[in-house]
């Protein structure tokens, strides 16, 4: 069969065998149905989960005699951006609430969290918050996003009882009333975004984000395959529960549950301890797709130069090495103990310096000083966190923070230790492909006869994902649940999910 992989700007045809088993996000295996998709139906949907959260009391009596409120709004990573997405009907449906209750709009702050992502800037705000919402707000000054490097507007925590460093976005501490505008969405980090996943990292401070985007919580046993049962989630948890004891405030959350196409399936609202498990609930069903009857011997997707953190993540080499990796926490379950990797990817050595300036420094000391692992490179996070000019950078000039590429990194060594072997396909620069342990070949075609003679024999099962980066992923799993390889699937209420 011949297919169509993401490749540059463009895609990348390879003849597979015809007994290759091919996975769509959405199509193969359809999405549970979202809510119907026009703006009032969403509205009065929203406006009922926020008037009947769980495990707290309504936003308006919340709100009701209190002065300043501050949205927490995810960045334009994910959610999608449509007439009707979920941050703008949710942040309408609040603000009517919040109005009703007496709370002043000159009292209210939209606050995007980034956290050690790029700072949003103006056209990404309008974009994300549309037309009305922005006109609204920006042009009184009532919309900006976390700096984790502004100091006059961070408030230091302490430490929690398991001694993870807590230092949070001062807007929220200060506010009377939180509000967490989340995505119930699968991500390879903890399961889920949303939640409190959404205020431990996206408002937090790179010595908070430390305690767990590091190799001893990433490389433990439990965190591949994702699961929301990992040690990264209970530090999420026990982080965003930390700001709420000494906020002396609960974040009213409302999360919705989205679909491939980022259409809300399901809105939850209240106190995030008890609505995340009633989100992931439904979410699992979307995201934890129990469809495959064997194991893969052979994985081929394709690498896009554009796509997740932004221009730049299919050519760079660190973001090369999180993108394979996100595929193995999310497909471990369906993979074979000796699985390849086959990505077409240009593979240009484009580092984007803007938005990753200090990554071709991280690259090369890579390269030398008895650098063997990704890991090896861990020991010198707080050089690069403390860096001045990159911090300058993070602060003023669109890029991510330094802390970042060590997420990446990572994340980015587990490919290597749940993989045979990794080939890149086109790659313009090939050694840089080859640098970060990776195997170069000009077609799909010669990879997978190299993979066959080496590998995983003359018949492999093959797993085509021709839509990998372009579409919402979901988590694949066995389809029947027994066959699932993870220590933590044999809970009887989520068998695959954690």
């Amino acid at each position: 069969m011949n297919l169509q992989f993401e490749y540059g700007h463009g895609f990348m045809s390879a003849n597979l065998p015809d007994s290759t088993d091919v996975f769509i996000p959405g199509e193969t295996v359809p999405d549970p149905p979202c809510l119907p998709q026009d703006w009032d139906s969403l509205y009065t949907a929203t406006l009922d989960s926020i008037r009947h959260p769980i495990g707290m009391e309504p936003l308006a009596d919340l709100a009701r005699g209190k002065k300043t409120v501050v949205f927490v709004i995810p960045d334009i990573v994910k959610g999608g951006c449509q007439a009707a997405s979920h941050r703008k009907v949710a942040i309408r449906a609040c603000l009517d609430e919040l109005y009703a209750a007496g709370i002043r709009k000159e009292d209210i702050l939209l606050l995007f969290s980034n956290g050690l992502h790029p700072r949003t800037p103006m056209n990404e705000a309008r974009q994300i918050l549309g037309d009305d919402l922005f006109n609204e707000f920006w042009y009184s000054g009532q919309i900006t996003s976390h700096d984790s490097e502004d100091y006059n507007h961070l408030a230091d925590l302490g430490f929690t009882p398991q001694g993870d460093h807590v230092i949070m976005n001062k807007y929220v501490f200060d506010a009377d009333v939180a509000i967490l505008i989340g995505h119930t969405q699968g991500n390879p980090y903890g399961g889920y975004s949303g939640g409190y996943k959404h205020c431990a990292t996206g408002i937090s401070h790179w010595r908070s984000i430390a305690a767990h985007h590091v190799p001893q919580v990433m490389h433990r046993p439990d965190f591949v395959p994702v699961s929301t049962g990992s040690l990264m989630r209970d530090k999420f948890d026990q982080q965003g529960m930390w700001m709420e004891e000494k906020m002396g405030k609960k974040f009213f959350c409302c999360d919705a549950v989205l679909d491939t196409r980022s259409r809300q399936i399901e809105i939850n609202s209240g106190y995030a301890k008890e609505m995340q498990p009633v989100s992931w609930k439904t979410a699992d069903k979307r995201t934890y797709v129990h469809w495959a009857e064997k194991k893969y011997d052979v994985v081929v997707f394709g690498m896009p130069t554009d796509f997740h953190y932004g221009a730049g993540m299919g050519t760079n080499p660190i973001q090369m090495m999180q993108a394979l990796s996100a595929q193995v926490i999310r497909h471990k379950r369906v993979l074979s103990d000796h699985c390849v990797f086959i990505v077409p990817s240009i593979c240009d050595g484009w580092f984007h310096e803007e938005r990753w300036p200090y990554l071709r420094e991280l690259y090369g000391m890579f390269q030398h000083d008895y650098m063997q692992i990704l890991p090896d490179m861990n020991r010198y996070g707080e050089y690069f966190a403390t860096n001045g000019e990159y911090i300058r950078r993070y602060r003023f000039a669109n890029a991510f923070h330094p802390f970042h590429g060590f997420s990446m990194m990572s994340c980015g060594h587990l490919a290597e230790m749940h993989t045979s072997a990794i080939y890149i396909v086109g790659a313009r620069e090939p050694g840089i492909a080859r640098s970060m342990g990776l195997k170069t070949r000009a077609t799909v075609e010669e990879a997978l006869e190299d993979a066959k003679r080496k590998i995983v024999g003359e018949n492999p099962n093959i797993l085509a994902l021709p839509r990998t980066f372009t579409t919402a992923a979901v988590h694949l799993c066995m389809k029947n649940p027994e066959e699932n390889s993870h220590f933590r699937d044999d809970a009887p209420a989520h068998p695959c999910g954690g």
